[in-house]
């Protein structure tokens, strides 16, 4: 129990109604989890208001009601209105919790791409290092031997509080999370306490919510500005545009990475290969060669930002490339999912138009026959980057299979249609397989609308020297479509497929 006096220290109070004297066992922003004594808070949300299900709350056995917009008192609680419930229930969650991230090491990662790799990454370096560390993000939530799915990439203030207290009580020591844009726009890491916040990149996504880039820019811009503030704790790309925006609009005191030797953390020198990466780094504490498994430019960058933010926290150069070298597959991130006598199944989260472009261009580098590309678009999503998405696939692409991806409650062969426009516009002509065994087709695109025929095709007709991207979904292990979430795995679709073609290869 917590008083309910001390639950509201810092919070932007409008008016009370009744005493707050009171305890308080539990603080909840749904409803249906109220129990007795417990502090409801009302979130006006994207598709449900919480101030339409007070009644239900009270009915759980909830005491405080906080709410934004007036509503009827009518029922035995104290009401406490407040200008704004996203950022009271932030202060909430860290008052109820005992301000956990006081006592750890912090470090955040906001941008489009790379903050699950990074989060990996430092991981990796943390733990060579001796600390006990705890990751929140995209894939899951772990520390210790627990483990728990993520069901978004930032958890809402009241979970992301009662984890990170979690992790205290285990003895973790340091904590790496993914933050969204959405996380910062609505508050919800606006009351933790960061040691280091690292910007990746940032390019065209989540504008069914941002609405424009700039908007979308202007959330990011919000963690360095008005959370982390202090320019010695910022780490930016210095290549990305954006993050260049960052640097002059925070100050001069942030530490930059990237390729440019300009940089504080730079690669001069360094090798890509399908078998991964080699790069000479640059740092104020010295140099070092360092060799990842990791493929891809852009998982240099990734490296770069992890090497900045161990230095920061002054990790040995010994625990740096160790941690770094140690990191294998991580989980639908240019993950290889097949052997090296077959043709090249990469598994990738790339769902953005850069995302995608950078894949292909990696792979582009690496190609001595095709690359069959596989994908879709999520529905309910941001519409604008279907066509572009399309274009980056039949751009980059000697043959792209568009499939779906998570249509949810949007017709598949709209969003399908809306792919294709894209693709159009790239001057690539439909094509037909040919499945006669022979495994030859004809550089173009086709529309597969389920996605595991999608990728069965794919396996089927490339030659052993082709190179295959499924792009879109990762590690993710589901597929939604309507309001239904039904089991499906890229990786073990892909390796079902590999299996079948390595039997008919051998009969």
């Amino acid at each position: 129990m917590v008083k309910l006096d001390r639950l509201l220290t810092g919070i932007d109070i409008v008016a009370v109604t009744g005493t707050i004297n009171g305890d308080v066992s539990d603080v909840c922003y749904d409803s249906r989890r109220c129990g007795d004594h417990s502090l409801f808070v009302a979130i006006s949300g994207l598709k449900y208001d919480g101030h339409h299900y007070v009644d239900q709350a009270i009915d759980g056995g909830a005491s405080y009601i906080i709410y934004e917009k007036d509503i009827p008192f009518h029922r035995d609680a104290v009401y406490i209105k407040v200008k704004s419930s996203r950022r009271a229930l932030g202060r909430l969650g860290r008052n109820f919790f005992g301000n956990p991230t006081a006592h750890l090491c912090l470090i955040g990662i906001t941008g489009t791409n790379g903050k699950t790799t990074v989060s990996y990454l430092l991981e990796s370096i943390l733990k060579t290092a001796g600390m006990n560390v705890g990751v929140i993000g995209t894939i899951n939530s772990r520390y210790g031997n627990e483990i728990h799915q993520s069901l978004i990439t930032t958890p809402e203030p009241i979970d992301l509080q009662r984890l990170f207290r979690h992790m205290v009580d285990a003895g973790v020591s340091h904590v790496v999370m993914e933050v969204s844009s959405h996380a910062l726009d609505q508050f919800r890491v606006d009351d933790c306490a960061y040691d280091i916040g690292i910007f990746t990149n940032l390019s065209q996504d989540h504008l069914d919510y941002h609405h424009t880039i700039e908007k979308y820019y202007v959330a990011k811009k919000r963690y360095f500005r008005e959370i982390i503030r202090n320019g010695e704790k910022m780490i930016i790309n210095g290549d990305d545009p954006w993050g260049r925006q960052i640097l002059r609009e925070t100050g001069g005191s942030s530490t930059t990475f990237g390729i440019d030797r300009q940089c504080a953390v730079s690669a001069g020198q360094f090798d890509l290969s399908l078998k991964g990466i080699h790069a000479d780094i640059t740092t104020a504490n010295g140099n070092f060669s360092v060799s990842s498994p990791l493929i891809g430019k852009f998982n240099l960058y990734n490296i770069l930002a992890s090497v900045a933010a161990a230095v920061k926290l002054e990790i040995s150069q010994d625990a740096i490339k160790r941690g770094i070298e140690q990191l294998g597959n991580i989980p639908g991130r240019f993950q290889k999912v097949n052997r090296d006598d077959e043709p090249a199944v990469f598994v990738d989260y790339a769902h953005t138009e850069d995302a995608l472009r950078n894949v292909l261009e990696n792979l582009a580098r690496f190609k001595t026959h095709n690359i069959i590309t596989v994908f879709g678009c999520g529905g309910d999503r941001d519409r604008g980057k279907r066509p572009l998405m399309g274009k980056a696939a039949s751009d980059l692409s000697d043959l792209a299979i568009i499939t779906s991806d998570n249509p949810r409650t949007e017709d598949p062969l709209e969003i399908i249609h809306q792919i294709e426009s894209g693709v159009r516009g790239g001057v690539v002509e439909k094509v037909s397989l040919l499945t006669n065994g022979s495994r030859r087709y004809e550089k173009g695109y086709i529309i597969i609308p389920d996605r595991r025929e999608a990728i069965v095709t794919a396996v089927s007709i490339a030659a052993p020297q082709d190179i295959i991207l499924i792009a879109g979904k990762g590690h993710e292990n589901y597929q939604i479509i309507g309001e239904k979430r039904i089991f499906f795995d890229d990786t073990i679709v892909a390796r079902e497929a590999l299996d079948k073609r390595r039997k008919e290869t051998m009969s």
